[in-house]
């Protein structure tokens, strides 16, 4: 996707000045321009594909809210940039939203990204709605940060519940990174585990741009695993995968939301990925009334069927422009107020924000079969 920054014009009317974008001073801002919104994703490289869903989800709330009049008449601008998937670049982003006056922030879906954001947007009091995962995204600490699904924690804890108690399955392999994501998969499971007694048979971390597995794949093989976990990307967990049966590896594997995606079926190879078990907040577009509502919307405007990614940023929007219509477009920390305020019906179930900047605390156990991600039993 292409960049479209706009440059913020102060001007000085009875010599008032325009205040800084996100400060809470008692100066008068502009209230008749439109509400800069910024979309901050990996819109090329290996992450591309979560940057493209994010935005899309982001476009079509934006786009309702526009035609049925904006909050209060003024039109909301989304803009996008992309941050390459590197947190240098996601922090120059980070500066360079807060000086063209774009009073809050969508994305990113990278927790490294975010995280390292996340400094600089709390100083400019810029509210941010990310789609990472990560705990590390809670222990930043931040107000201003806000998750739009859950965390690891809660993804693993369903997992291993469903794998461990459920199925009684207790031979457990893990391959995970040493990314962001991946370690925080990497302590959320192997904490979820150790609370049943269960201690991995071998735990394997690779490199984030990794692309050869053979060596962790064949020490997994050795220890005879009745199930794998899977702690990385939508990309590198389909060539794990992949790699995985080409060595003669049949278990299933297990893994939370990049295990969901068309990118890791497609990565991964259907016949390869068959029977993944998957923890997710967003198992299909037919699990309600709102969610079929959201997935026609999506696949008229855009000519592909949605999927967790874009259901989770269009939840983030919707919350964030209905925290700007009740708190008649506040910018900074009564924005910030208003987001924790908010409680939202929204695809991946009910939001109410707690201290940490989590809303929601839930997922569902699904499982992949003849190419599709369906409730599990299902």
């Amino acid at each position: 996707m292409s960049r479209h920054p706009f440059t913020v014009l102060c001007v000085l009317v009875l010599a008032a000045g325009c205040s800084a974008p996100g400060s809470s001073n008692d100066d008068e801002s502009d209230t008749s321009g439109p509400i800069k919104i910024a979309v901050v994703d990996a819109q090329s490289g290996q992450l591309s594909s979560l940057g493209a869903w994010e935005l899309k989800g982001a476009r079509l709330a934006v786009d309702e809210w526009n035609a049925a009049g904006g909050i209060d008449g003024r039109r909301i601008q989304l803009d996008v940039f992309d941050d390459q998937g590197d947190p240098t670049v996601g922090t120059n982003l980070a500066r360079k939203i807060d000086s063209e006056g774009y009073i809050a922030m969508i994305g990113t879906a990278e927790s490294a990204v975010t995280i390292a954001m996340a400094p600089a947007l709390k100083q400019a009091e810029i509210p941010n709605i990310t789609s990472g995962q990560s705990p590390g995204l809670v222990a930043v600490g931040s107000e201003f940060l806000f998750l739009n699904g859950p965390t690891s924690t809660t993804y693993d804890e369903t997992l291993a519940g469903h794998v461990v108690d459920r199925q009684g399955i207790r031979k457990i392999a893990m391959i995970t990174n040493n990314g962001s994501y991946g370690k925080g998969e990497h302590d959320a499971f192997l904490k979820a585990l150790t609370t049943r007694g269960v201690t991995p048979l071998t735990d394997q971390v690779v490199t984030a741009d990794q692309k050869d597995f053979s060596a962790a794949l064949t020490t997994i093989r050795q220890k005879n695993p009745e199930l794998i976990f899977l702690g990385a990307e939508e990309v590198e967990s389909g060539l794990i995968v992949k790699q995985a049966r080409d060595l003669g590896i049949t278990v299933p594997f297990a893994g939370a939301a990049p295990q969901g995606t068309p990118v890791f079926l497609d990565t991964a190879g259907a016949a390869n990925a068959e029977g993944t078990i998957v923890s997710s907040p967003y198992l299909s577009n037919d699990v309600s009334d709102a969610s079929k509502k959201f997935a026609a919307a999506y696949q008229a405007k855009y000519n592909e069927a949605a999927e967790l990614h874009g259901a989770k940023a269009y939840d983030g929007t919707q919350i964030l422009l209905t925290a700007l219509k009740t708190s008649d477009a506040a910018t900074g920390r009564p924005l910030a107020d208003a987001i924790r305020a908010t409680t939202y019906q929204g695809l991946l179930g009910d939001f109410a924000y707690d201290r940490t900047g989590v809303g929601i605390f839930a997922t569902a156990i699904g499982t992949i079969k003849d190419g599709k991600l369906v409730a599990a039993g299902g």
